[in-house]
């Protein structure tokens, strides 16, 4: 249980349209559920957003490129600390490497990899690296070309994984530290068709799940470090949709865990709904409690409350963001208060203040 006199923010990354310019900064009501908008930062088509681990700062997509903030310790007000280009379409997903040295960026337009220096005063430096995916995927609206929809570091990180959206693969790449360079080691290979969206580690680091929006499913792994690659073994693959539906158009998205690491959630467009399930800890193993309606049109990213006791979920096509209390005894999810406007969410990060 977190500590209840800790305060957090949540920063909703959107797309630049109407009247929405940027990352909306909203103070979170841990017990109640709730959360209120503070101010919005300024930032072009902020399509996702991460954190360093040291909590300093906030990294943020910025058209073709990639802009950093400072994050204020008191209140969690964002400062623009530098933007760099990324000699790329514009990304779609972040993420960092656990020594603080690289952001990874992910070109769902272009497939491509990129990696962007870190400096430990939070300045973004050169671009240490871009690799361009090739191959042709089997889905026509996908134009076959390649997708990268999401870029994560394996647990030990000594890999990262690529997660193609367009081609069903997972590209596995050798982190050279020595050369700043990605090395090709493996490829995970994904059914055809499906569609793979977005790839998560356990708090264990033992298993991966992965959701796919074109099947709208989670693919469950185990996973260890091999010698010359890691390994990755399918265990599992559970629908994400409510099991009254099927439909074509449904776009299975977000993912994340309980703080506790006890349950895994996800979201469907289409469906939408939120689906939970319990983890077996011994074998990382889903078990579906429930896929309920979320007050929303394309839930398409959600975040768990410190709590672990609320959930918020952003819905893109219905411009708003919902919160939900979790009830886990009768698997019902209740809503807290009105769906808040914001045009175009696509990301939230609900964080501690004061962490740094």
């Amino acid at each position: 249980m977190k500590d209840a006199a800790e305060k957090y923010v949540a920063y909703v990354g959107t797309y630049t349209h109407g009247n929405s310019i940027g990352i909306h900064l909203y103070d979170v009501d841990v017990e109640g559920g709730t959360l209120t908008e503070r101010k919005v930062i300024p930032v072009r088509n902020s399509s996702h957003i991460c954190r360093s681990l040291n909590g300093k700062y906030l990294y943020s997509i910025a058209d073709e490129g990639v802009a950093v903030f400072s994050i204020d310790k008191n209140n969690g007000d964002l400062d623009l600390i530098n933007k760099v280009d990324i000699d790329g379409m514009r990304g779609c997903y972040l993420s960092v490497d656990q020594d603080g040295c690289y952001l990874y960026v992910a070109g769902y337009h272009d497939g491509k990899v990129t990696v962007v220096q870190t400096h430990q005063n939070g300045r973004l430096g050169r671009l240490m690296d871009g690799v361009f995916h090739k191959g042709l995927g089997s889905v026509a609206e996908r134009s076959f070309h390649p997708h990268v929809s999401c870029v994560i570091p394996t647990p030990d990180n000594k890999y990262l994984c690529a997660v193609d959206n367009g081609i069903d693969q997972v590209k596995i790449y050798r982190i050279n530290k020595q050369k700043n360079k990605l090395q090709l080691v493996d490829i995970l290979r994904c059914e055809r068709e499906s569609g793979p969206k977005r790839l998560v580690f356990s708090k264990s680091g033992n298993f991966a799940y992965l959701i796919s929006e074109l099947t709208n499913v989670v693919d469950v792994f185990s996973y260890k470090e091999g010698d010359n690659s890691p390994e990755f073994e399918k265990l599992q693959t559970i629908s994400t949709t409510s099991d009254n539906v099927d439909r074509a158009h449904d776009a299975a998205s977000g993912i994340c865990f309980s703080n506790d690491g006890k349950y895994l959630f996800t979201s469907t467009a289409g469906d939408d709904t939120v689906a939970m399930y319990s983890i077996d800890p011994e074998s990382g193993m889903l078990d579906k409690e429930f896929a309920l309606p979320i007050s929303g049109e394309y839930p398409k990213d959600i975040a768990m409350f410190p709590d672990d006791k609320h959930i918020a979920v952003v819905n893109n096509e219905s411009n708003s963001i919902t919160t939900f209390r979790i009830d886990y005894e009768k698997k019902v999810l209740v809503q807290k208060g009105k769906p808040m406007k914001v045009e175009t969410p696509n990301c939230i990060l609900i964080t501690p203040m004061g962490i740094q």
